[in-house]
């Protein structure tokens, strides 16, 4: 079986669609944001704050490359991992990539209680996710499929994506 690559933006349900993947095809999930606070040694919000966001994306594309070339597994790619090109390349050349999508309300409902989450800690964050969303559209429509998890729990996207892989 293929790997499968789960991206979009923050909020969308990545990580807790990713996981239940992981379990119902006894693959193993990884999350590149996770593997990137355990090997700093910090939160992500510390990173971009002490060290920047270049800083976090070139550990972050090292990170990409690792997982993408591992087996059996299922992936959530941090939100802004598909804005390089050679991560793109790298989460496809394996792998199924599909794109889980929300609208700017739901992903600020679901994460509005998260002060990790540096992209958004600004005066405005549902215009910042409308902004953020739509630079980042194209990047998102290289997808495979995409999946608008709005109004869905987290049972039914996974049961979607193994009709999309045939399971």
């Amino acid at each position: 079986m293929k790997n499968i690559v789960l991206i979009g933006f923050m909020g969308t349900g990545k990580s807790a669609v990713g996981e239940e993947l992981a379990k119902l095809l006894k693959m193993r999930f990884v999350s590149t944001d996770n593997i990137i606070e355990q090997r700093e040694k910090r939160p992500i919000v510390e990173i971009f704050e002490k060290s920047g966001e270049p800083y976090f994306r070139k550990v972050e594309k090292v990170v990409v490359k690792e997982v993408s070339g591992l087996d059996n597994i299922v992936i959530a790619a941090g939100g802004g991992a598909v804005l390089d090109d050679e991560n793109m390349a790298n989460l496809k050349r394996y792998d199924v990539m599909i794109c889980l999508t929300a609208t700017p309300k739901v992903i600020y409902e679901r994460t509005k209680d998260y002060k990790h989450r540096p992209l958004l800690n600004v005066d405005n964050p549902v215009e910042k996710i409308k902004q953020l969303l739509e630079s980042r559209a194209p990047f998102y429509a290289k997808a495979d499929h995409q999946i608008d998890t709005s109004d869905k729990s987290v049972a039914e996207i996974a049961k979607e994506v193994l009709e999309i892989i045939h399971v």
